[in-house]
């Protein structure tokens, strides 16, 4: 039931990231910069620490839960090329232009699909690959919470972190791919229900100890990647970056000193 509890508030971060899409600040990258650091703390301190205690077997000399993390980073890696994710990312921040009369001009297109219309279909495609990967943060917080309480906070922590980034990215892909608000905020919310489903999947069965450190293992990866290659780049892409850095220091350190205070 800890669980159900902790993704309503991975529920009520999503929603807030959707509204700081609608409202975008001159410091979102300093907010997104910081869950990055939460993750990467996540993944350092205790995800991999506790898959390696869980699974401690070797294939062909390696961990098999760092094998179980390499597959969680080329896993996720390989759904956002086939889905074209990131295209969501490029279009937004790739038109910089500096003029004479500005000194910074960030130019927000639409991507367009071959015969010039915005690509709607893959906006959608996008979003529900995040909606998708927000029921698996979900299955984590309850499968964390199955490994220990420590674990489960920790996880916890991350995951409502990430799913404000989450919640700004369904909204934004959504729209920047000219599908209309209503569609975009429907996106949303299953965006936001999504973690309270996966947490409440969790309830119905006992993951097997080995399993889960398998499991813990792959979504280390899962994590590192979202962290480093979605997370960081959007986080530094329209600021410079050395408040953004610093923030992502804090969000580790933050991260390190729950996890001795949890433990």
């Amino acid at each position: 039931m800890t669980a159900i509890l902790v993704a309503a508030g991975a529920f009520l971060m999503t929603l807030i990231g959707g509204y700081v899409a609608q409202r975008t600040g001159d410091r979102r990258h300093l907010v997104l910069g910081f869950a990055a650091g939460l993750m990467l703390g996540v993944v350092a301190f205790d995800l991999l620490p506790e898959a390696l205690h869980q699974a401690p077997g070797e294939i062909h000399g390696v961990p098999q839960a760092l094998l179980m993390f390499a597959a969680g980073f080329l896993a996720i890696h390989v759904v956002e090329r086939a889905v074209a994710i990131h295209r969501g990312h490029e279009g937004e921040y790739a038109a910089h232009t500096h003029g004479h009369q500005h000194a910074h001009t960030h130019a927000h297109t639409q991507p367009s699909a071959a015969d010039g219309r915005p690509a709607a279909g893959i906006g959608l495609t996008a979003a529900l690959a995040l909606v998708g990967h927000s029921v698996m943060d979900g299955f984590a917080i309850g499968a964390a919470f199955q490994a220990g309480t420590t674990v489960g906070t920790v996880v916890a922590v991350a995951v409502v972190a990430h799913d404000f980034a989450d919640g700004f990215n369904t909204y934004t892909i959504t729209r920047l791919y000219g599908n209309d608000r209503r569609r975009a905020l429907t996106l949303l919310a299953a965006d936001a229900l999504a973690p309270v489903t996966g947490a409440a999947i969790t309830l119905l069965f006992t993951i097997p100890e080995q399993l889960l450190g398998l499991y813990l293992g792959f979504f280390a990866g899962f994590l590192l990647y979202l962290a480093t290659s979605d997370i960081l780049p959007e986080a530094h892409s329209p600021h410079p970056s050395r408040a953004t850095l610093l923030c992502t220091i804090l969000g580790v350190g933050f991260m390190w000193l729950v996890i001795g205070f949890a433990g």
